[in-house]
């Protein structure tokens, strides 16, 4: 695809908070490039969930909506993996890993996260399947169903607690986390969330889904579902050329990942905003949305000021040359 030398915006990762931010972008009359990898974080689930008007569509399904919209008013989407930003005086140059390089006056960046998964030989393999992480997304489908926690610090027992909210099975197993301390281990009890103890060393997988989780003592505690807690860490390298580095984000007292820190607009430095995943781990489809178009708000309103300033110096340079 050959792309323009100049964009008023480009977008560096075309998921839901850099659609969302780059069709209103397109609507507000702006040169829009969204440069996107193809690798979506949540590709691996069979739907996403708590999308007003969409609830249930499959991911894929969803993107490639967005994807025409954005074209439908003009806006450009291609597949590519930025490789490096440069600040110039005019904005900022995009180096694409194929070779090629385009100008932005304004830069979206949304390029997510990566889920840290636990070493446990099983996770990866059904992650956003069978094992998950979040109950606002995956609580409804596993309802009732028998459900473990795998224990990752002292905020288990609290997760253990929240899916309690969609099942009356649940067992906590504490790994290698030390197990909860005896308050937390009464709420269980109360709550009658069960604690096994023991190294978790995999899962049993039975026709490409969860069957039990196996300890190393050999026992196999039967589940269905597995909860785990990843380390959320910003896809945030790419913004290292322009001296933005991730902070630790905090979740409920604990570090549970990083983030790109930002005003309440997006904007992480002169002519860059973040959005989405990039700058809140916590941030399901919904909010990443709407924190892009928050952000092409934004976008578009910081260059329409510059250019009435610049339209005022040009004027009152003409006044003076004419008199």
């Amino acid at each position: 695809m050959a792309l323009e030398q100049r964009y008023d915006v480009v977008v560096v990762g075309g998921g839901a908070a850099g659609l969302s931010g780059a069709l209103a972008l397109a609507r507000a009359r702006r040169s829009v490039l969204v440069v996107d990898v193809g690798d979506p974080r949540n590709a691996p689930a069979e739907h996403v969930h708590n999308v007003l008007g969409r609830e249930g569509t499959p991911p894929a399904e969803l993107l490639a909506t967005g994807r025409r919209e954005v074209a439908g008013y003009g806006g450009t989407v291609a597949r590519g993996r930025v490789a490096a930003l440069t600040r110039e005086d005019d904005g900022v140059r995009v180096d694409l890993a194929d070779g090629r390089s385009v100008r932005a006056r304004r830069l979206l960046v949304a390029t997510g996260l990566t889920d840290e998964l636990p070493d446990v030989p099983g996770v990866a393999e059904l992650w956003g399947r069978s094992v998950l992480h979040c109950p606002y997304c995956h609580g409804w489908e596993v309802r009732d169903r028998a459900i473990g926690v795998l224990g990752s610090g002292p905020q288990s027992a609290v997760l253990a607690l929240l899916w309690r909210q969609w099942s009356a099975d649940v067992v906590l197993f504490p790994h290698t986390g030390g197990g909860p301390p005896p308050e937390q281990r009464e709420q269980l009890a109360a709550r009658g969330v069960r604690v096994v103890e023991g190294v978790v060393a995999s899962l049993d997988v039975a026709a490409g889904t969860l069957a039990g989780v196996r300890l190393a003592s050999g026992e196999v505690v039967a589940r269905e579902a597995l909860v785990v807690a990843p380390r959320f860490t910003a896809n945030a390298g790419v913004l290292a050329g322009l001296g933005i580095e991730p902070v630790d984000q905090v979740v409920h007292g604990a570090v549970r990942g990083t983030r790109v820190a930002t005003d309440p607009t997006g904007l992480a430095a002169p002519g860059v905003w973040v959005a989405g995943n990039l700058a809140d781990v916590t941030a399901q489809v919904m909010a990443s949305a709407a924190q892009g178009m928050a952000a092409a708000t934004a976008i578009n309103v910081d260059p329409v000021v510059e250019d009435a300033r610049t339209a005022v110096e040009r004027a009152r340079s003409w006044v003076e040359e004419a008199s």
